[in-house]
This record gives C-alpha cells, structure tokens and sequence, in this order.
C-alpha cells in the first residue's frame, strides 16, 4: 500500500503496512504527480480518495490518470457538487429529499435573519470544508448555541462560503450513517448502516462511538439516490431522525470512503476497501453474513466525549480507529498527538481559550 500523504507526521504514516509515503499534489501537479507515483508502483493500481479534495481531483482528472490507475467510472463533476453543502442542499431541494433548511451567510444581515428564523442552537458549515486556510483550526460544521458565537465565524468571510441551517432535535439514537460501494451500473456490491452511539463535539461531531445495524429505510434512501446520481465508487452519507416527523434527513454526502469504513467488516473479513479492489481489478467478491452489532471506537475522541465511560467501549469494541496488536505505531503516533494538543490548550491564555471555545476547531 502507498499513501499520499500532506503531513508526513500524521499517525497513518507510521503503519507498517505503508509501502510507502508520497506527497500530495498541489492542483495543476495531481496528474503528473500521481503518474510519478504509478510508475514507481510499477503497475496499475486501486486509487482510493480519503478526503473531500482528493475525491475532487481524481474525478476530475480520471480521463487522464486511468492509464495509470483503476478508477469507478465517477460522472467528473458529482463529487464537487456533493462535497459542496451549498450544492448538496440545491441538489436535495431538487430531488425532494429531506434536509434541514439552509441559508447562505454573506455578512451580519443574513447571519440575524438566520438566527431569527431557525432559533437557537443552529448548525454552522462551511459549504467547501476543503478550500478553507490552514492553521486557524475551523471545524467544517459545528453547532452555535448562543449568539455571541456567531461573530468568531464572520471574521472569516469573505472568501469562505458558510451556511447556517436548521438544527432538527433528534433522540438519543437518531444520528445514521450509510457507507457503500457501487459498481459501474450503479447498482451496491457492499454497504451497510450505522449508528452514531456518540460524537465529539457532541451534536454536530465526528463518530467516536458507532454500531453497525440494519436501517432498511436509511439503506434504501442511499441506494436510490446513487442510482439517480448514477454514482459509482465508494461514498458515505450521514443523517439526521427526526422523530416530529419520522424522516430521516440527509446531512452530509461525501464521496469518498468514510473514517469508519471498518466497521463495514463481514463474516468474511471483506469491507469496502476490498470490495473496491476487487471489484476494480475484476475479480469478484464471495460476501459473507454482515456483522451487525460490529461496534467501532475512535480512542482518543471518544475519551472527550465519554470520558471514563469510554473504557467500556474500548475494552467490547470489535474495531478499534488505531489500537492493533499487529501494527502499533499509529496509535503510539496518535498518543503523542493527543498529549500534545492536550498540553497546548492547558497553555494557552485564558483569552485564546475563550476565543477558541467560541469558534468552531
């Protein structure tokens, strides 16, 4: 395995299973870049996107890197449109599919009309997570609570497009994931549900605590919107319950593989990384029974939103995010991190803390 990497300290870097480390193209360098890649390889190989921006660039590049590499056959554009929530929530209006309500935040004014008419606490994105500026520690959504931490956001428009939409309340087990993969025809060779046990921040965070079930109803709604789309490759969509109502709202759609595909593993050991290269190097995938009841932990930001609870989880859970007996120095690498981003904050003055509790990290 070989892995394109921007930060060369990052925990994935350490794997013993990493072949080798490459770095990540800049925009005009993706294709000669990822060819210089390709024939260090020596042979065609199973390109998979891990964020927003790679996704972005392969597709749209793919007519010049399938020489090179086993690609879906992705229609070029979709993954910008369904990366961008700006976009994506056009798209959702369109195909009658549920969402929260959305609005573009150009300044003070639209940002109080917003506030006005949603209430409090709302949900704050940034419609194109994968353009904004290194080093300010943005978080691409978060939840405002109060008003006084809607102008930390403001400070930085221009130039970054930000929406604020609807928070829909939902229950304790109301936050769904789906992650798949789908073949040339559109048509899932591999997918499963998930729900998000917990989340960090909690409300509007990633999963650091999540249970593969079945959910025919979120299962169908993601096949059928891939099959309008006409997607092909891997995705993971995230949504929203809502009990008032009984609909499930869509809340995010990345097209790329999801931080949690592992817990996608069946009685086979097959998941949706090996699904893909099978199926992208034409051999077929003898599925197994799914695993449902599979739970999977994030270590370290499980800790912050569970706390000591979390021991339990880790000590039951069936896929840890970095914890493996046969390759530990990701999680050594993912220790020290956190140790350090822990002792970082102790030191901080107490005005950065403040400023920094109010704008989304």
């Amino acid at each position: 395995m070989h892995g394109l990497i921007d930060d060369r300290r990052t925990p994935a870097s350490r794997s013993r299973y990493l072949a080798r480390s490459h770095a990540w193209p800049r925009d005009r360098d993706v294709i000669r870049a990822l060819r210089q890649v390709a024939d260090r390889i020596g042979r065609r190989s199973v390109l998979l996107a891990m964020d927003d921006a790679a996704a972005i660039a392969v597709a749209e590049h793919a007519a010049d890197l399938r020489s090179s590499f086993l690609l879906p056959g992705q229609a070029p554009g979709l993954p910008r449109v369904l990366a961008d929530k700006r976009l994506l929530a056009r798209l959702c209006a369109t195909l009658g599919i549920p969402q929260p309500e959305s609005r573009v935040i150009t300044g003070e004014r639209d940002a109080a009309a917003a506030v006005a008419d949603f209430g409090l606490p709302l949900v704050a994105k940034w419609a194109r997570p994968w353009l904004l500026p290194a080093g300010r520690e943005l978080r691409n959504t978060s939840l405002v609570r109060q008003a006084k931490h809607v102008a930390p956001l403001l400070r930085h428009l221009p130039g970054n497009d930000l929406l604020f939409q609807r928070f829909v309340p939902g229950g304790p087990h109301s936050d769904w994931f789906f992650h798949g993969y789908f073949d040339e025809n559109s048509r899932c060779l591999y997918g499963g549900a998930g729900r998000k046990e917990r989340s960090y921040p909690r409300g509007a965070g990633l999963t650091t605590y999540g249970r593969w079930l079945p959910n025919p109803a979120i299962e169908r709604i993601a096949r059928d919107l891939a099959a309008t789309l006409g997607y092909r490759g891997v995705l993971d969509i995230d949504f929203r319950h809502d009990p008032a109502t009984g609909a499930y709202h869509l809340l995010d759609f990345n097209p790329r593989l999801g931080a949690q595909f592992r817990l996608f593993t069946d009685s086979r050991g097959l998941d949706l990384v090996r699904v893909a290269h099978l199926h992208l190097s034409g051999r077929a995938a003898a599925l197994g029974q799914a695993g449902h009841g599979r739970t999977y932990v994030v270590e370290n930001y499980d800790l912050l939103a569970a706390g000591p609870g979390c021991l339990r989880a880790l000590c039951s859970s069936d896929e840890l995010a970095w914890l493996s007996p046969d390759d530990l120095r990701p999680f050594v690498a993912m220790g020290g991190r956190t140790v350090k981003r822990g002792f970082d904050r102790i030191t901080r003055s107490p005005r950065q803390r403040r400023r920094r509790t109010w704008e989304p990290q």
